[in-house]
């Protein structure tokens, strides 16, 4: 049974006056202001808001042009029409604002709705959980941030995930660079400490030594040549293997540390004999009467004063491979600028070519005393048991 005409007009003058006053009530902007009915422009965003007025014009339409009410004035029939030109606006804003991040997955501003739900479930969830680390706060404190910019039109967004809708983004490129570069940039298979990120990390300066008194980056003993030759050697050998580079380290002189110990003795025990402990030098003033000779962790020299007081030097000695590089001229210079305006004694083998390093330095031969090291060296060393005391006078 068909309806009359204009009673179906009155019921939609009705039905349309009833959800304008209603919506007005209802419906405010941030501002506190109501939003005037009708058609209009809104935001690419998941409300459906815009499509109801959307739905709402068409009805009223329909109701003033007096044509009878068919099916293509429904809901569906309007929203199939309008719905695919929404999607194709938010997709469009969507890649206006999208971006990389460090990984070179797409990202894409969150949304006002998607951000008040993240802070809601949090909120929701928050009771009887464990507490935030320091990144989820710090992530939680941005997300509140950005609601209340967007409540204060401030675009600063957040990014999100690419959408898995979005497959027909088009990506700009990262770099403009030109081919060649690029080429040449991939080739490189190893990057110089100085320039390395861990430099940037941990420094490309010397760290800051205990008792430092000298670094020495010039000398070059036949241990560290040798070495140099091993390295050059095996980067001929195998060339076609990516070739780690070789951070250059300097001879460092510094006064005797507790780590030096176990290094000091033994070479001690090598060079002289068993039994020797130097471990008493560090209680009196060892920044003063010693000195140690450094190559990275290995100790390659060791120059000893009594004390300051006695000022006579118990032990100079440097590792072999590392003689003749004037590492024990080095060490006895700073253990006597160490000690200024202070005679300095040791006694030495009659036979040791040490005398001559002495003799550079002023050291005199005062005394020769015969069997002076019959109780330390054994019968088959080549040392001589007979010494000299020399003295340096100041």
């Amino acid at each position: 049974m068909a309806n009359n005409p204009s009673e179906d007009e009155d019921e939609d003058k009705t039905y349309s006056a009833r959800k304008q006053q209603s919506r007005v009530k209802r419906r405010k902007t941030n501002a506190g202001r109501p939003i005037a009915t009708g058609h209009r422009c809104t935001r690419a965003t998941a409300s459906l808001s815009g499509l109801l007025d959307a739905f709402q014009y068409g009805i009223q339409l329909g109701s003033t042009s007096g044509e009878e009410t068919r099916d293509d004035g429904c809901f569906d029939t309007v929203v199939e029409g309008l719905l695919p030109e929404y999607l194709q606006t938010r997709h469009d804003v969507w890649a206006q604002h999208c971006d990389i991040n460090g990984s070179g997955e797409v990202v894409r501003p969150l949304s006002r709705y998607e951000t008040t739900a993240i802070l809601d479930y949090v909120n929701k969830t928050k009771k009887g959980a464990r507490t935030p680390s320091v990144a989820e706060s710090i992530i939680l404190r941005k997300l509140e941030l950005q609601r209340q910019r967007g409540r204060s039109d401030v675009q600063i967004p957040l990014r999100a995930s690419k959408p898995s809708s979005l497959t027909s983004l088009q990506i700009l490129q990262l770099s403009s660079a030109p081919p060649a570069v690029i080429d040449h940039l991939r080739t490189i298979q190893s990057t110089r400490y100085e320039n390395s990120f861990a430099s940037r990390l941990y420094g490309s300066r010397p760290r800051k030594v205990p008792g430092l008194i000298a670094v020495d980056w010039e000398t070059h003993t036949p241990w560290m040549n040798l070495l140099e030759d091993i390295h050059e050697h095996y980067s001929l050998a195998h060339a076609e293997r990516d070739q780690p580079g070789r951070m250059r380290i300097p001879i460092t002189y510094t006064s005797l540390q507790p780590h030096h110990l176990s290094q000091v003795h033994d070479l001690l025990t090598r060079v002289f004999w068993d039994g020797i402990n130097i471990s008493d030098s560090l209680k009196y003033s060892p920044e003063r009467c010693t000195v140690i000779a450094t190559y990275g962790h290995l100790v390659v020299g060791v120059a000893l004063l009594s004390s300051p007081q006695e000022t006579y030097i118990t032990y100079l000695v440097v590792r072999a491979g590392w003689d003749n590089s004037q590492i024990a001229a080095t060490m006895l210079y700073h253990l006597i600028s160490l000690n200024p305006h202070r005679d300095i004694t040791l006694h030495v083998s009659a036979n040791n070519p040490a005398m001559l390093l002495y003799n550079r330095f002023g050291f005199k031969a005062e005394e020769f005393i015969v069997g002076f090291y019959e109780d330390y060296l054994s019968s088959q060393s080549r040392a001589s048991m007979n010494a000299f005391r020399l003295r340096l006078r100041r």
